[in-house]
């Protein structure tokens, strides 16, 4: 059934020769940057009734410089960290002869698995002094890297040795050849990654809240609570909407235009393994102490707090916050792909100038939202229902859509970076043997991006399994998360009574994360 939704949004009229977009696939893009740019809008217009003289003295505080700085300090330290780990982990496992590559290539996306709240939890639970700065960086680093590490790897694993080959007979080295003939293939997996953790970044509220460091997010929620002082809340909800623009824009300049699917005789050959002789054991040292900090320390803490709680535990009481969490996690997950799918279809496929704009612009609205903590893009949302649609007020509509629109991106990186590597004349040669635009999606293109489409859904699971300050504004009465009956164990500073929380929220993730890993680890260049 989802296929064939997929292939109705992203062909034209039957028989018509498609590449950048049908009028259904922009008229349904349009629709999904419509409805998340539907917050943006709300906290736009609260920060413009303040008024310029109010907005001026809200903004021009020696607080905002520096929550603007903490801000930007941990967005530039943690995505320069992660991509140095992720791209040198991904090259380690897949372009050398490491021992245990297939070992080192599972281990390293199960860090995905333990939510970054949960990590900041058994960090602060071993070192009560981690806190700050470096705390943060710490935390989200260890928490991120496979945002870059796993389509890093899944584009290594396909790129064709042709490649460096010819790089090598031209006369460059070994480091040059990757430099100049690999690096650039990796630009869009690369950016991805990077931006979707600059984005969770910009939106990230517990890892913050636990190591007690104060950016955007933390101010805007203290404004909300605390303050009860909406007005200043979106004042400074727009000042991180434009950072987030700032951000936005660098990736689109960044991204080139450069064609990056393959289209010619032969198959792809395997690239030759690196021999990495006398630094092996420093690659594997580097390999296990990142795996050490990243997967072991949080999950010995949880166990240790686990088992201090054994007596007070009752698993009646994760019966509960399991189900919520299953059932609003696939239900968003599903909705938010087949949302995402046109988004990035139309994004990859545009020809013409015209397109391209437009397909940036659906785009780029799509990821603003997502920037804003989801206790923004809630207050938003129940303003709206209040107001507008009371009857799906404190329901579990509300919720998804409000799942929907922070983690449309999460779904389209996946979809995008397997369409660009899905050349469009395949589509074009079926539809030239009879077979309808439709017939043609679905028998030759979709199988050659499901993978990359079921990778897009697990990311959205496993965010929505781990949501935390929307879903404490927004779930029905009487619904409790494993997320919300964590946080408010870990809250209170019963690290005994959180455990079973996390270990079910570490449980949960798990299978997902292998299915992201599996369903990644063949992505080819083609």
């Amino acid at each position: 059934m989802t296929a064939n939704v997929l292939g109705r949004i992203a062909t034209g009229s039957p028989g018509r020769p498609w590449r950048s977009g049908s009028v259904a696939t922009r008229l349904v893009a349009g629709l999904v940057a419509l409805v998340c740019c539907t917050p943006l809008v709300v906290i736009v217009t609260k920060a413009l009734a303040v008024g310029p003289e109010r907005a001026g003295r809200l903004l021009w505080r020696p607080r905002v410089g520096e929550l603007l700085g903490n801000t930007l300090s941990l967005v530039v330290l943690t995505v320069s960290i992660t991509v140095v780990l992720g791209v040198a982990a991904a090259w380690l496992v897949e372009r050398t002869d490491l021992p245990l590559a297939g070992l080192w290539r599972v281990v390293l996306v199960c860090p995905l698995a333990v939510p970054a709240f949960v990590n900041a939890y058994a960090w602060v639970s071993i070192r009560p002094d981690l806190n700050g700065l470096s705390g943060a960086v710490l935390v989200t680093s260890l928490s991120y890297f496979p945002f870059v590490f796993l389509p890093v790897a899944a584009v290594l694993r396909g790129l064709d040795r042709s490649l460096e080959d010819t790089a090598r007979s031209l006369g460059l080295g070994p480091w040059r050849a990757f430099l100049r003939a690999t690096l650039p293939q990796l630009r869009p997996a690369l950016m991805g990654g990077a931006l979707l953790v600059a984005l969770h970044l910009l939106a990230e509220f517990g890892v913050l809240a636990l190591v007690r460091f104060p950016t955007f997010t933390t101010a805007i929620l203290d404004q909300y609570q605390v303050a009860f002082d909406d007005a200043a809340g979106s004042v400074l909800a727009s000042a991180l909407l434009a950072l987030c623009l700032a951000f936005l824009t660098v990736d689109l300049v960044s991204r080139g235009r450069a064609r990056h699917a393959r289209l010619g005789r032969g198959t792809p050959q395997r690239p030759t393994p690196v021999r990495l002789g006398r630094v092996t054991p420093v690659a594997l040292s580097g390999i296990g102490v990142l795996v050490l900090l990243a997967i072991a320390v949080p999950v010995g803490s949880i166990g240790r707090w686990l088992a201090m709680g054994a007596d007070s535990l009752s698993a009646g009481d994760l019966l509960g916050p399991v189900w919520s969490t299953l059932r609003l996690a696939a239900t968003a997950a599903v909705l938010t792909t087949v949302a995402a799918f046109p988004v990035a279809w139309l994004v990859v496929r545009a020809t013409d100038r015209r397109d391209r704009w437009v397909a940036v612009a659906v785009e780029r609205s799509t990821y603003l939202a997502s920037s804003l903590p989801g206790v923004v893009v809630a207050l938003a949302l129940v303003g709206l229902a209040v107001r507008y649609l009371p009857a799906v007020y404190q329901t579990s509509v509300l919720l998804v859509l409000a799942y929907g629109i922070l983690f449309v991106p999460r779904a389209m990186v996946s979809i995008r970076a397997a369409l660009a590597h899905l050349p469009p004349e395949l589509g074009d040669a079926a539809r030239a043997l009879g077979d309808s635009p439709a017939r043609a999606f679905v028998r030759v293109q979709l199988p050659l991006v499901l993978r990359g489409t079921l990778a897009g859904f697990a990311l959205v699971f496993i965010a929505v399994s781990t949501e935390l300050t929307a879903t404490l504004l927004l779930a029905p009465t009487g619904t409790r998360t494993l997320a919300t009956a964590f946080w408010a164990a870990s809250e209170s500073l019963d690290y005994a009574a959180a455990a079973p929380y996390a270990a079910a929220l570490v449980i949960l993730s798990a299978p997902v994360t292998y299915l992201l890993m599996r369903r990644t680890e063949e992505v080819t260049a083609t």
